[in-house]
């Protein structure tokens, strides 16, 4: 068995709090809200008209047009960007060839403007030319706008932004996918396959076809009068997510190669596990059973009890089937409130990010270790029966003595993903 661990060097990211680890975590502590009447487009007239929105929007090289780069390249860029430096790789230290990117990403940009005039050229009364409609999209749609698309952009461009030669690897596994690249990266290196990795995930799902997909869905609160008490997760009256974006992005570096070149370790990454629900294309299993098992899994690859694990960074969406279904897992291993560690969602503060959600929070667990104390569940008012653990109910609390904390993301389709951050001593 390989004997490579894993630890973190360098922490960068960016959401609706601002850019930087600093602003946002002092933020979290605070408990402040990022969520607000969405800014980048006129929303009046949609069920959902509130969001976590990056605002305003960064730039970054390549950039001079603000369509040339999309905004989960953008985010990731920038989340890549600052945690290289906060490494001290950026004065050099790595190999090219053996440092990778990892990266849970999501589409880079919306259809619908592009495909507008298309289907206003093509709409006939009675009837729709889809003669017209293709001709039109050809002559209208540009492959700029294809290659903004694509997910993949968000890897290459923070692989060609720090000179980057090895693996390079990009997860759609939805809102498990920023948590699922730390756990792959974890490998990879333990694997003899890079000595450093850049891992995390980058997303923005704020337009108006995902707040219409998601709304059809059920999945978001219409708390539009009060955008920074929408997210409330574990709250009896939580009545759905809401959308956040932005990026986080961890340096995962092999021990003995950040000692050799005297770098900050912040944390070691210990423990990974990673299931399936095999249930239902949106609905996670409402017991749980396959989140359990990634939790377990997670506590099985890091050689450690149950009892050891001081704090839970949930995955706490705001969801009525996601906090229930997640409580009564955690209850299974953990036990009941007074047993289990506490446990707390900062998507309550920052949104749901997506594929960029377990990276962000990942970086919460971090800073949790290295200082004692964990940010809070805000909006947490009204007690429900079935969720009924500490969720760190509006205010951070201290608990020095964190050893090991978890860190939980369950996407769309039934995706588990679960990854155990130790204090580094």
């Amino acid at each position: 068995m390989s004997t490579r661990r894993v630890v973190v060097t360098g922490l960068g990211m960016i959401t609706s709090l601002g850019r930087g680890v600093e602003r946002n975590w002092t933020g979290m502590l605070e408990g402040e809200s990022g969520v607000r009447r969405i800014r980048r487009f006129d929303s009046t007239g949609m069920e959902v008209r509130i969001a976590s929105e990056v605002y305003p929007l960064p730039h970054v090289p390549q950039d001079d047009d603000t369509d040339q780069v999309g905004l989960h390249a953008r985010f990731a860029y920038i989340a890549g960007v600052d945690a290289w430096a906060d490494s001290g790789l950026a004065d050099g230290g790595a190999d090219p060839d053996r440092v990778g990117v990892f990266l849970g990403s999501g589409k880079g940009v919306a259809d619908l403007p592009m495909l507008t005039p298309a289907l206003k050229a093509a709409h006939q009364p009675g009837d729709f030319d889809y003669g017209v409609y293709m001709k039109t999209l050809a002559e209208t749609y540009a492959l700029e706008r294809r290659e903004l698309e694509c997910y993949y952009q968000s890897g290459t461009y923070v692989a060609a932004a720090v000179d980057a030669r090895g693996p390079n690897w990009v997860c759609i596994t939805a809102c498990a996918a920023g948590n699922h690249a730390l756990g792959e990266a974890f490998e990879a290196i333990v694997h003899g396959d890079a000595d450093v990795i850049l891992a995390g995930g980058a997303h923005s799902q704020i337009d108006h076809m995902s707040l219409a997909g998601y709304g059809t869905l059920g999945a978001l609160s219409d708390r539009n009068d009060e955008p920074h008490r929408a997210s409330r997760p574990f709250d009896r009256k939580r009545n759905g997510f809401v959308l956040g974006e932005g990026g986080g992005v961890l340096i995962l570096e092999e021990l003995e190669h950040a000692k050799a070149r005297g770098a900050d370790i912040r944390a070691e990454l210990v423990g990974y596990g990673n299931t399936a629900d095999a249930h239902r294309a949106t609905d996670p299993h409402p017991e749980g059973i396959c989140a359990e098992r990634a939790m377990r899994q997670a506590l099985s690859r890091a050689r450690i009890d149950r009892s050891d694990v001081g704090y839970i960074n949930a995955h706490g969406t705001s969801t009525a089937q996601n906090d229930s279904m997640e409580t009564a897992a955690m209850k299974r291993i953990f036990g009941p409130k007074g047993e289990a560690p506490p446990v707390s969602s900062v998507k309550s503060m920052l949104g749901h990010l997506i594929a960029a959600a377990g990276a962000v929070e990942a970086i919460a667990c971090v800073r949790a270790l290295q200082e004692g104390v964990v940010p809070p569940t805000i909006n947490y008012e009204n007690e429900d029966p079935v969720c009924d653990l500490d969720y760190v109910p509006n205010t951070a609390r201290d608990l020095k003595d964190l050893s090991y904390v978890m860190n939980n993301s369950f996407g769309f389709g039934g995706q588990n993903i679960t990854t155990i951050f130790k204090k580094f001593e």
